[in-house]
């Protein structure tokens, strides 16, 4: 008797499909296991965990090309002046935002909207069905008629056009208003953002406008009928010194990847990270311990302890190599740090919704501003060394003498680093 006619006998009819499922089985079963485990053990410590304000370093103020920025690191501050921006509209609101929860902050910006639409303005929202499905859907049923909702499925995709296309989940964070004033950054709505976590935004007037309405454009007219597409409109110019890379995965366009890619290995002297979720390709890995290699001053700042317990792990096992490279680690310990931006040598700088993880650089809509100015680049930096006032430095001896079971936690949930 072959052997495939004596695994035939024992497993049936489709032997090499059964063996096939079985060894997917055992290879998922183990991350599967650990990342289960985590987020149960995270539940329980949070029954004990007091919630606190998160320190905000401040709102700062600087001019690019004749153009005013604001930089925002409070959630009341920024939520205060996007609201009084959709009050001013006059033509036109343009919302997107991954989470919009229902709760008192995600009413005053329903509220906002439905005001505008009422008198007339133009008003477009779009939000994340997966982010928000948690949120009663009672909630959305209180947009006005007069406002345009569009809300990014869950799950009813239509993944037959392209499995790539169509999986990533709409995480930008952005507002325009009259198509001269936006925001974008890593806010969400709601009110644990408000004052709980540390988070970063950018108001832009004029510089960089154009590029942020069209990235929302991109993604509502794709998805919606040619009757309610949003039209085009010319930029203000093309001087790079302000612009804006957004991914649009129904086109597989992915530039936010490039950029930090493109920056990391321009650097000479200086690269300061800040990120909730740092889980870096090969490349982006490569090029950093590379630039720490030959003499730059790399640093990533990360939580102590983000939300989401299973990307902590995930992330924790990338950092004993990057500490054998040079590369500083700063775990940001006064609350939960949520802002995406870095500046590389007090020139480039960027702020944005794209986290360094393989879903925001490989899958999700995201949108980041690219700001090349020295200026802006000094305002990003001392943003930075306010944060590393509340971080712990981690040193490799400590860390190499962590916790067994939390090296083999880390070691568990590897195969599970290209989904996260």
């Amino acid at each position: 008797m072959s052997i495939l006619t004596r695994i035939r006998a024992i497993t049936g009819e489709r032997p090499l499909r059964r063996l096939a499922m079985i060894g997917a089985a055992a290879v998922a079963a183990p991350p599967l296991v650990a990342a289960t485990a985590l987020i149960v053990i995270d539940e329980i410590q949070n029954l004990k965990r007091k919630t606190r304000e998160a320190p905000h370093p401040g709102t700062f103020e600087t001019t690019v090309r004749g153009s005013h920025l604001t930089v925002y690191t409070s959630g009341d501050t920024v939520y205060d002046d996007m609201i009084a921006a959709i009050d001013a509209a006059e033509e036109s609101v343009l919302l997107e935002t991954f989470i919009w929860k229902g709760d008192s902050v995600g009413q005053r910006f329903m509220d906002a909207v439905n005001r505008a639409g009422e008198r007339g303005v133009d008003v477009r929202v779009a939000y994340d069905g997966f982010g928000n499905l948690v949120v009663p859907p009672s909630f959305y049923r209180g947009f006005s008629d007069t406002v345009k909702v569009r809300r990014l499925p869950a799950f009813a995709r239509p993944y037959w056009r392209g499995l790539l296309r169509h999986t990533g989940f709409n995480h930008s964070k952005i507002l325009v208003v009259d198509d001269r004033i936006a925001f974008v950054g890593g806010y969400n709505i709601g009110d644990t953002y408000a004052k709980q976590w540390r988070d970063t935004h950018v108001r832009q007037i004029e510089a960089g406008v154009w590029g942020l309405r069209h990235a929302m454009t991109r993604l509502w007219n794709d998805a919606s009928p040619d009757d309610e597409d949003v039209p085009w409109i010319p930029p203000e110019d093309w001087d790079p010194t302000v612009r804006v890379a957004a991914n649009l995965p129904t086109q597989l366009v992915y530039p936010i990847r490039q950029l930090y890619l493109s920056a990391i290995e321009r650097a000479q002297h200086r690269i300061f990270i800040t990120t909730p979720y740092f889980i870096p390709d090969q490349q982006i890995l490569r090029g950093l311990q590379a630039a720490a290699r030959r003499g730059v001053d790399v640093r990533v700042m990360v939580p102590k302890r983000s939300n989401h317990i299973v990307a902590d792990f995930a992330a924790r096992g990338f950092y004993a190599e990057l500490l054998e490279s040079g590369v500083t680690i700063l775990l940001y310990e006064a609350a939960m740090i949520h802002a995406k931006t870095a500046t590389v040598d007090g020139i480039w700088s960027t702020v944005g919704t794209a986290n360094i993880d393989r879903l925001s650089l490989s899958f999700n809509y995201e949108t980041n501003v690219e700001i090349i100015d020295e200026s802006f680049a000094r305002t990003m930096e001392q943003v930075f060394e306010a944060d590393s006032e509340h971080s712990e430095i981690l040193t490799s001896p400590h860390w190499k003498e962590r916790h067994l079971m939390a090296r083999v936690a880390e070691k568990a949930l590897v195969p599970l680093r290209p989904f996260l």
